[in-house]
């Protein structure tokens, strides 16, 4: 397999779930603002989206949205227990967090990315992000280890990948206890540190 990146994006989370998986594969990094794999081909190419995460497959097929790859993934190696069985409330439970992670978190800090975004915008997008936190906060304040469950998921991975956005837009984590606990507890994990790591 190949997973096409890019450092600090929201690639990371299948990187981090292909390192968790101890899964064969190669990095393929992706230049975003000229949409450029590292080998000199046309991103564009590869998905015609331009976005990544992208995953080619060993028959070259090619998977897009990092929350169909995640779960894809996991699902190869079902031992691994990095997703719930299918059927499952357990299952429900990460794929309801990946997917407000990923129409809500994730989409509430495209503006702050965005060097046309007014004074007003970045502020009104910034309450949005907190927002969004607090709703993550919640459902570590309980005390459970994960975003999703007891166990590890790959809504960690996305969870983890999404919010270390916020101290580089000027977003305090302190403000959010459990989820800077629980952060702290994501990046300690060896897969993390080994995706952290080769990403640089």
């Amino acid at each position: 397999m190949k997973l096409y990146y890019s450092p600090g994006a929201c690639s990371l989370s299948p990187h981090i779930i292909l390192r968790e998986l101890d899964s064969d594969f190669e990095l393929a990094r992706v230049d975003l603002a000229t949409k450029t794999v590292d080998d000199g081909r046309d991103f564009n190419e590869v998905t015609a989206k331009g976005q990544v995460p992208a995953l080619e497959l060993d028959d070259g097929t090619v998977l897009t949205e990092g929350v169909a790859i995640v779960q894809y993934l996991a699902d190869q190696k079902p031992d691994a227990g990095l997703m719930p069985p299918v059927g499952s409330v357990e299952r429900a439970r990460v794929q309801e967090t990946l997917n407000f992670i990923s129409s809500e978190l994730h989409k509430s800090f495209g503006p702050l990315f965005n060097p046309a975004t007014s004074h007003e915008g970045r502020a009104a997008a910034s309450e949005a992000v907190a927002a969004k936190l607090s709703v993550l906060e919640a459902q570590l304040s309980d005390g459970r280890p994960w975003l999703a469950g007891d166990a590890f998921s790959p809504a960690d991975s996305y969870g983890f990948a999404v919010t270390r956005w916020a101290p580089f837009q000027g977003i305090v984590l302190d403000h959010w206890p459990s989820l800077s606990t629980w952060l702290s507890r994501v990046e300690s994990r060896s897969g993390v540190q080994a995706a952290l790591a080769s990403e640089a």
